[in-house]
């Protein structure tokens, strides 16, 4: 490879920013801000570089792993988003190779720093830290593309020196004109404008009146254009089907198909892991590749991700940003594993995956061509079984620190806190589900069960004798004693109570539930005793409580009003 005069004129010019017009593939072209000594070191580095370079560019299999994420800052992390910077950042692991984060804010009226800043957190939320970014650096840099314009510039200048491009002056208008009457001729609906074939002479008499114009890329004819995509294996298109598309805009600002063209090079990004979505872009990024004589990396299409109606995931289906499954209290290794799962496996029946264990067992080749379909409840059920991995301390810590947070209890490390997290945790597929269970322990809704239609046959069974069974031990003191005596004497004076009355199992059992629970359903009754007798003094005021005595209150005014 050579640069070419004019390539090396531009070396140099007021702002001291230096190009490569060619890289190898080992050094990418990129900007230095430098000396002017150091701008002549770059040039004849450069020019060095580019003639011993070989000319067959190996392809993305024969060099090291880069692969990039590449979000344009328009909004929230979709789940679909960061499932692809997952799959990216797993193969970056699992090869040894580096992940790289490029921001695509080219859309200025839609792109905006607080929705890069919002993206860059939510992945290192999930733990996909990069090794090159805006935000880190790296030897290929500017990572972002608003910072990367006068690198297209040059590179649209060298196509059309070249023969792959050229300026287009055609207004608006005239290409509304066109379209339309391909429309009414029945033809696709492409280019055909007069500056495909223009002149040097005619180029240069339109920018001298300071007509405005953007720069459109030659597509060659009648070419057939075949990539070997690693989850859809070979797919062709015909060059025919596309019109010369626009490079450069008459503002300046480039199109994203060129953009990531020339990125994904200069970057020495091997391996092009996105959403199917992306597919027919690539045709156009792969005309630009081959124009430029820059090696084609290896492409990896991934099937899209459904609701579990089959209809494309959106915000109707609920929850679709990380940042909204994190609010909601998600842990991170269960969303990572959830989005593996989602059009990936590793042809085991495992479903539960530690991250490390993804990134030792992911491959490209186990990701398959049908779509994905998000399933809310399997996500919930996933992050249960990665909150009861963390062992009962950790995850009775993390409840009651959210409870305190929630100004349902005082103390965090209080007795009474740990067991009534105790109580409810067994079952938790989320530390923020634990709001809910606690309020129903603190809560005694006495009245609303015994008015119940389920309550109804325990109401008529003679429910009086067990409560007034009921008072009277808590007022002699018996209830208490056996409370805290542990679950064998608890047992015992429930036996005692039945035997006296003749009652066993579902007639003596559930008239006690509802008599010091005041609910029909339940962890194990004398626990929750247990843990109410704690509580003097824990629960904030204003949280909707009743205590052990306060029950006891409302039994012997039940007993007290006619049934």
């Amino acid at each position: 490879m050579k640069l070419s005069s004019g390539s090396i004129k531009s070396f140099g010019h007021a702002t001291r920013t230096v190009y490569m017009a060619v890289p190898n593939f080992f050094k990418p072209a990129y900007l230095c801000q430098r000396s002017r000594r150091s701008e002549l070191r770059c040039v004849a580095s450069a020019v060095a570089e580019a003639e011993v370079a070989d000319k067959s560019v190996p392809s993305g299999a024969d060099r090291p792993v880069r692969v990039r994420f590449a979000p344009s800052p328009t909004g929230n992390l979709h789940v679909g988003g960061a499932r692809t910077a997952l799959f990216n950042w797993l193969y970056a692991k699992k090869t040894g190779g580096k992940f790289i984060l490029r921001v695509e804010d080219t859309d200025e009226a839609r792109s905006t720093r607080a929705s890069e800043d919002a993206m860059i957190r939510d992945l290192k939320w999930l733990g996909l830290n990069w090794d090159e970014g805006p935000d880190v650096g790296g030897p290929f840099g500017p990572y972002r593309q608003s910072e990367r314009t006068a690198i297209y510039k040059q590179y649209a200048e060298q196509l059309v020196n070249e023969g792959h491009a050229y300026p287009c002056f055609c207004t608006d208008e005239e290409l509304e004109q066109m379209k339309k009457d391909a429309e009414e001729k029945k033809l696709p609906p492409i280019y055909r404008g007069k500056w495909a074939s223009a002149s040097k002479e005619e180029v240069e008499a339109m920018k001298a009146t300071g007509a405005s114009y953007c720069y459109r890329f030659r597509v060659p004819k009648s070419q057939n254009v075949t990539i070997q995509d690693t989850i859809r294996g070979e797919v062709t298109w015909s060059s025919d089907t596309l019109g010369d598309f626009v490079l450069l805009r008459s503002s300046g600002l480039p199109v994203y198909n060129f953009c990531v063209a020339i990125d994904d090079c200069l970057m020495g990004i091997t391996h092009v892991i996105r959403a199917e979505e992306h597919l027919p872009n690539t045709l156009r990024q792969v005309l630009i590749y081959d124009a430029l004589k820059f090696p084609r990396p290896i492409f990896a299409h991934v099937s899209l991700i459904l609701a579990p109606d089959k209809s494309k995931l959106s915000k109707r289906h609920g929850a679709t940003s990380v940042g909204e499954f994190q609010t909601q209290g998600f842990l991170a290794p269960a969303m990572v594993n959830f989005l593996a799962l989602l059009g990936w496996n590793d042809g085991t029946e495992q479903e539960i995956f530690s991250v490390p264990e993804l990134s030792d067992r992911f491959n490209l080749e186990r990701i398959t061509k049908s779509p994905a379909v998000f399933d809310k409840v399997k996500l919930s059920w996933m992050n249960g079984q990665h909150l009861r991995s963390m062992g009962e301390e950790k995850v009775m810590s993390m409840v009651a620190a959210k409870a305190v947070e929630l100004g349902l209890f005082k103390d965090a490390e209080s007795p009474f806190a740990k067991a009534v997290v105790k109580l409810i945790g067994v079952n938790l597929e989320l530390v923020a589900d634990a709001e809910v269970l606690i309020r129903n322990f603190l809560a005694y809704p006495l009245e609303e069960t015994l008015s119940s239609e389920d309550a109804k046959p325990f109401v008529e069974d003679n429910l009086r004798e067990v409560i007034e069974a009921v008072v009277a031990a808590a007022d002699s003191g018996e209830l208490e004693t056996s409370v805290k005596g542990g679950h064998d004497a608890f047992k015992a004076w429930i036996n005692g109570v039945g035997k006296a009355q003749k009652r066993k199992g579902k007639r003596l059992f559930m008239p006690m539930r509802i008599a010091l629970t005041g609910r029909m359903q339940g962890s194990e009754v004398g626990e929750q005793m247990e843990a109410l007798l704690m509580a003097d003094g824990q629960v904030p005021e204003g949280v909707q409580f009743t205590s052990f005595k306060e029950r006891i209150a409302m039994l012997k005014t039940w007993l007290q009003t006619p049934q």
